[in-house]
């Protein structure tokens, strides 16, 4: 018969990591080191106190670096397959009257003349 033995750590001893997921790779396996908080998959590094207004501050920007806002009209800057649909969007379509995705600066939601319903990431689009 084989003797159990008892774990080596008891999970009270350490408690769970409050650090908050890594904004660039969005992995949960992140520590503090001094002021940064530091991301153990990727190594990206951000400042601690940066975490309070991150979520406040945080806008979405197109490939230029200008910011989108509700209602913007913006230009694909590159030829883009769509999912579900077998006409692609064309480089220079006119996207009009976008709307911006609740927690995601990535991703921006609106209509082409031609398919409705288009969620796209905003490193393929400019402002017009």
């Amino acid at each position: 018969m084989r003797r159990r033995h008892p774990p080596a750590f008891c999970a009270d001893e350490f408690p769970m990591n409050d650090a908050p997921p890594c904004p660039q790779c969005t992995l949960t396996n992140t520590y503090e080191d001094g002021g940064n908080h530091v991301c153990a998959d990727c190594g990206y590094e951000w400042p601690i106190a940066a975490d309070a207004g991150a979520e406040a501050a945080q806008t979405v920007r197109d490939s230029n670096g200008n910011p989108l806002v509700d209602g913007d009209t913006v230009v694909v800057i590159k030829d883009l397959k769509v999912k579900g649909s077998s006409i692609p969007l064309k480089q220079g379509t006119v996207i009009k009257h976008i709307r911006l995705v609740d927690g995601d600066p990535e991703h921006i939601e609106g209509h082409s003349d031609k398919i409705k319903g288009l969620v796209l990431k905003v490193c393929f689009l400019r402002k017009a």
